[in-house]
């Protein structure tokens, strides 16, 4: 106990010296940091933010020292989250390299592959993407087809992939090809590293009604990529890729813990809190005037609160085994929380809280409406919010798979 009280002051005192001024204000979305070979810093304090967490290892602080992580323990991580959330500090690095790929590639890669990727994930060197879904495989992700054809030493692969977010942007991806056309679908699939850069990689973004967008089509044309990047074992990819699908699904689950965090005073700006919006919308100054708007709002702070300790609790037992229906769980509620959020803000601002554009909105006022739309998309992406239901039928309550008893039957 004394030891962590130690800790604690010692991380205190270093945040306190280490983390800069405008690095404690809300985040802007112009602001994220998502590292890569081209990054840009819009805000120079967000680079030295970067660098200064980046060299303790905290951008990862439970990964192994070994790799460049801050080889915290869970008690000691928990104390840093703890410190950080104290002084609003935002988070130095955003990527699918830490939320995605890192876990996995430290379950399944090689001690070369950890060497060569982890301390670039960590140092926010390089920037992934994900080579998932594809034009006829989303939700039965493992009817993919993009092929991957040994030859020599290195995988020849040719097809694509669709809804890759950010692949524009993205120096490297982590891509779910086929390798074996003969045998059923979940086991002809392997794991692949390779670089964005390689000759025969072409990506298209998709443009969404807002007039820009976070998607991609990726198109591999012949793309050569060493055998040496095979992630696990030929042909056994489909393990890998469910464990990061539940890393995947409990980082979007992880909106709605966010979504709670200006009710619980995590962030500063007018729209954080939702009982502060709803009074500055009605002109209430000592307490939220509409009895039903408080009672709603006082149910979803309670929920936030029971997700947030679940989502602890959860993700002290995943360290214990394999693949398993929780992030399901966690992946669907948190969405449904997310969205309650921002349908709780629309009641708070009426009109205001429905603007695309005009003078006559604030800027934080169309980001909400953005945001408000964006969540929507949160219970597609990582498996929809009914694949999701599916798991949890199966793999939880233990009900029968009515989909393939109909199958059966008609065969």
């Amino acid at each position: 106990m004394l030891a962590l009280e130690q800790f604690r002051d010692s991380t205190r005192a270093w945040l306190e010296e280490n983390c800069p001024p405008s690095m404690r204000t809300p985040m802007v979305p112009e602001e994220i940091v998502w590292g890569g070979r081209n990054a840009v810093f819009t805000n120079p304090e967000s680079k030295l933010w970067l660098d200064r967490m980046a060299e303790k290892g905290w951008t990862c602080p439970t990964w192994p020292a070994e790799y460049g992580g801050g080889g915290l323990r869970s008690e000691e991580a928990k104390i840093l989250a703890e410190e950080l959330a104290r002084i609003n500090a935002r988070i130095a690095l955003t990527s699918f390299g830490i939320s995605m790929l890192g876990p996995v590639l430290l379950e399944y890669g090689t001690h070369e592959q950890k060497m060569e990727h982890i301390p670039k994930i960590i140092r926010g060197e390089i920037r992934w993407c994900q080579g998932y879904s594809e034009p006829g495989s989303g939700s039965d992700l493992a009817s993919l087809g993009t092929k991957a054809i040994l030859e020599g030493d290195e995988y020849v692969v040719n097809g694509s992939k669709v809804w890759t977010s950010y692949a524009d942007k993205a120096d490297w991806i982590f891509c779910l090809v086929r390798t074996d056309f003969e045998v059923p679908k979940h086991s002809g699939i392997s794991f692949l590293l390779f670089d964005m850069n390689s000759e025969g990689v072409s990506t298209k973004p998709i443009q969404l009604i807002s007039g820009s967008s976070p998607f991609c089509e990726t198109f591999f044309d012949n793309v050569r990529v060493p055998a040496a990047n095979l992630m696990g074992r030929l042909n056994e990819g489909w393990s890998i890729a469910k464990r990061l699908l539940q890393h995947e699904r409990t980082m979007i689950s992880g909106f709605g813990l966010a979504s709670g965090q200006g009710d619980r005073g995590g962030t500063t700006s007018t729209t954080a809190s939702l009982e502060g919006a709803a009074m500055h919308y009605r002109g209430d100054k000592d307490r939220l005037t509409d009895p039903a708007l408080r009672d709603q709002i006082a149910q979803f702070k309670i929920d936030s609160e029971a997700f947030a300790l679940t989502s602890q609790r959860s993700s002290e037992e995943s360290r214990q085994g394999g693949p398993n229906a929780t992030s399901s769980m966690l992946k669907y509620y948190g969405c449904e929380l997310n969205k309650r959020r921002y349908e709780l803000f629309l009641k708070a601002m009426g009109s205001q809280g429905l603007g695309w554009e005009g003078d006559e909105f604030e800027a934080e006022e169309l980001q909400v409406t953005r945001e408000w739309l964006r969540s929507i998309a949160n219970s597609i992406e990582g498996g929809t919010a009914e694949v999701q239901l599916n798991i949890v039928a199966k793999r939880v309550l233990g009900l029968p798979d009515m989909l393939s008893l109909a199958s059966k039957k008609q065969g």
